[in-house]
This record gives structure tokens, sequence and C-alpha cells, in this order.
């Protein structure tokens, strides 16, 4: 059973369609990725699943029910825009929201402690969020979105404002969060990020659902006839009609080479003829990037 479902939702406002019965199912302990370009309709759907605002149409479940006001306290949602109190000191308004979403004092700030010092915050405790740079404000966001320890967390563009390092670590603590237990939807428009932590994703262009799968059937299903091969030694390899080569180079005692088919040709075929070019080490298909497949996907779609 997954841990969320989004069944048929659509909604409109005024005589714009945002979502047009989309549905997602998120399976438990996993990080689902949720894409689309600009104005897809992405953030009216987790606006919708947090009930900031409510379907036209459709349900939504989680742990098999429906969604109800009270299930606010197993959902973390860290949105896109900052939400944090300028003045307010930063230990005074970690300790606010926490208890906004059920927890006492004490386990707050004992749970606090854990999270400051993990995140080298220890020092942060006693100044005004104003104080802070955008990336140490998300650091803190971060921190309130998960301290209530909830079942689903929407991460909607997390890495905004970090340094690659601090990045680094915000990703390292996503994946250690599902490996505690937590389901994870992942709202990004960084493909790289899709690809090092996403298992399954649903792509939204126009307010529709037009592409959904784990990442990687949906790479091997969008591979495009090209097939990677990496020789022993300096070889150089041919064009011949049934297939044309992308790219060779030669690096590190290796070459390595891309080429695409053009026609009707079997992987058994291929390899009968470029056996006869030196010494195989590997032959595999050259999977594109979700980033590829993000561009090819909307652009047959507009």
């Amino acid at each position: 059973m997954p841990l969320f479902e989004a069944k048929n939702i659509t909604k409109q406002f005024g005589n714009f369609t945002a979502l047009d019965n989309v549905s997602i199912s998120v399976p438990e302990k996993c990080i689902y990725g949720l894409l689309g370009p600009n104005g897809a309709g992405k953030t009216t759907l987790i606006r919708i699943i947090n009930q900031i605002t409510g379907p036209d149409s459709g349900e939504l479940f989680i742990n098999g029910k429906k969604l109800i006001p009270e299930d606010v306290h197993t959902i973390g949602y860290l949105p896109e825009e900052r939400g944090l109190y300028k003045k307010m000191k930063v230990g005074e308004q970690a300790l606010y929201f926490a208890q906004l979403k059920g927890l006492s004092k004490a386990e707050a700030i004992k749970r606090l402690r854990y999270w400051f010092g993990k995140l080298d915050m220890t020092n942060w405790w006693n100044k005004k969020v104003e104080e802070l740079s955008k990336g140490m404000q998300q650091k803190v966001q971060f921190i309130t979105t998960i301290l209530h320890e909830p079942r689903l967390i929407i991460f909607d563009e997390p890495f905004t404002g970090f340094d690659p390092v601090n990045a680094n670590i915000i990703k390292n603590e996503i994946l250690f969060l599902r490996e505690r237990g937590a389901t994870i939807i992942f709202s990004t428009h960084n493909m790289g990020s899709v690809e090092e932590l996403c298992d399954n994703i649903t792509l939204i262009n126009k307010g529709r659902t037009i592409l959904e799968g784990s990442v990687d059937e949906i790479r091997k299903q969008w591979a495009a006839n090209e097939y990677d091969l990496v020789f022993r030694g300096n070889v150089k390899i041919e064009g011949n009609g049934q297939y044309n080569i992308i790219n060779q180079q030669f690096d590190n005692e290796k070459s390595i080479i891309r080429l695409k088919t053009t026609g009707n040709i079997s992987t058994n075929d291929i390899l009968k003829t470029v056996l006869k070019s030196g010494d195989l080490i590997s032959f595999n298909p050259a999977l594109p990037s979700m980033n590829e497949i993000f561009i090819r996907v909307v652009e047959t779609r507009n």
C-alpha cells in the first residue's frame, strides 16, 4: 500500500485549469520526484496536499485513509518561499514551530539540540533570523520541517540558497530521513538532484501528468538507440550505414566510443562488427539523463 495517494485531482482558478485529473501514488519509504516546468501545477498540488487549498474534485489518501485536517501532524512541508520571522531569535522561533506541530516544550528542546548540533548550528540559537544568510535560514527551516518526525515530508526546491558543501549536507540528511522510514515528495528543477535522490517521479506539464514511473525504468525506456563502448588501447571505429559514431575519445589507456544505430540492427549484430576492431571491455545502452528526458518530453507536448 502506498503511504500517500492523490487520485484524479482537478483544480481551477477561474477559467484557468491548474490541475487536470492528476494522480500520484507515493510508495512508503521512497523519495518521489514531483517535476515540471514553471506553471505546470506542482505548487498547486503541493498546496492541496498540505490542505492550504482544496481540490475541485478528486481525493487524497494517507495510509489508505482519506486525508483529514488532523493529518497535518504527520506531514512536514518545506516551501520554496521562506517563512521565518525576521526579528525573532532562531531558537525561539524553532521552538514555536515545533510546539505548533504538537511537540511538548521539553521534547522540542531535546530534538532541537540534537539537530542544531548535527548541522553545526549551536551558536545560532540566540541570533535573529535577519542576521543569517539565505543558506543559514534554509537550514533553520529544514529543521523546523522535519523536527516532529513526520511520515510524509514535502521538499519544494530545498537546495535554494545553499553553497555546494551545504547542499551536499542536506542531500545526505534527506537520504538519512528515508533510511529512518520517512516518505519524501521532492519538487525541484535540478535534474541532477533527481538522478541522485529520487526513486520514482511524476512529470506534470500544463496541469496534466505526462510521464511517471521509476527513474531507472524511465531512463531505459528513453534510451535513444545509443550505446557506449569501451575498448582497451587506442581504437577507432567508422560508421557503416547501420550505425553512426556520435563521439570517440582516448583516455587513460582506453577508447570510449558512443554510437547510434540508424536502422533495424540487433545488439548481437553490432557486437559482431565492433569486436573486429579491438579488445572490447564493455558495451552498454547509453542512458539519457533526466534533464535530457525532461526537455524532450516537455517539448513534444507543447
